[in-house]
């Protein structure tokens, strides 16, 4: 009868595959957690910082350093660092070698709400989001008549603002009138600017720039104490 090397060579180094597989991780669920390593995403946002971050990687009412690998809830975790209100988003995973990494993307807030004795954010996903004791953003401020419910039309001013040079320059508040319309303050120049609703947003911006455009050459900005945008085919002023 012959003998197959090749079959047998195979069976003996799938089982040594096999062997060698089983080992590695047997030894590696037996490693501890060494080090924990934050990584913040890049951004301007500075609501939280590492020591922060870590004392969110707990289990069992403890850190996670010098804890087995192979008890980490690594899933656990990682929905308790989402959990935070400051977070967007986060992984948490293991390493080889034994360190616990934690990569966070912290909020970002579009505007500031302060209405009927309360203030928090407004953040890019139109979600709304605590004030921190830790950091406090420079974003437009929005007061008055504000509702929870508003919170998707004042994302959409915000952002129409932030995405335009000149307009957020200019642009640092507004207030909403019972009326549900709103009313924006600027940076330079005394003058009100009436809005109105949020309807034909675009084409309002574009009248107020080009207002501006002009009565800055001319230089008769000043002469104008209120500025309204209402009307979508043209700018209405009252002179001072």
């Amino acid at each position: 009868m012959k003998i197959n090397w090749k079959y047998i060579k195979g069976i003996l180094l799938f089982a040594l595959i096999v062997f060698l597989y089983g080992f590695s991780h047997v030894r590696n669920s037996k490693q501890k957690v060494r080090k924990i390593e934050v990584e913040f995403e890049a951004g301007n946002n500075l609501f939280m910082d590492v020591q922060m971050v870590n004392k969110l990687l707990i289990q069992n009412k403890e850190t996670v350093k010098n804890q087995t690998k192979s008890v980490i809830d690594l899933h656990k975790l990682e929905s308790h660092v989402r959990a935070h209100p400051m977070v967007e988003n986060a992984t948490v995973f293991l390493t080889i070698d034994g360190v616990l990494k934690a990569k966070v993307k912290q909020r970002t807030p579009v505007a500031r709400v302060y209405a009927n004795g309360d203030s928090y954010y407004i953040d890019r996903q139109a979600k709304t989001m605590p004030l921190s004791k830790k950091y406090a953003a420079r974003v437009l401020l929005i007061s008055g008549n504000v509702e929870a419910k508003d919170s998707i039309e004042i994302y959409k001013l915000a952002t129409t603002i932030l995405n335009d040079a000149f307009l957020k320059k200019q642009i640092i508040g507004a207030v909403k009138t019972p009326k549900n319309e709103f009313v924006l303050s600027t940076r330079v120049g005394e003058q009100k600017i009436i809005l109105g609703n949020l309807e034909n947003l675009s084409q309002k911006f574009k009248n107020l720039k080009a207002f501006y455009k002009k009565t800055m050459v001319d230089k008769t900005i000043d002469k104008y104490r209120a500025i309204n945008l209402k009307y979508t085919n043209q700018v209405v002023c009252t002179k001072k």
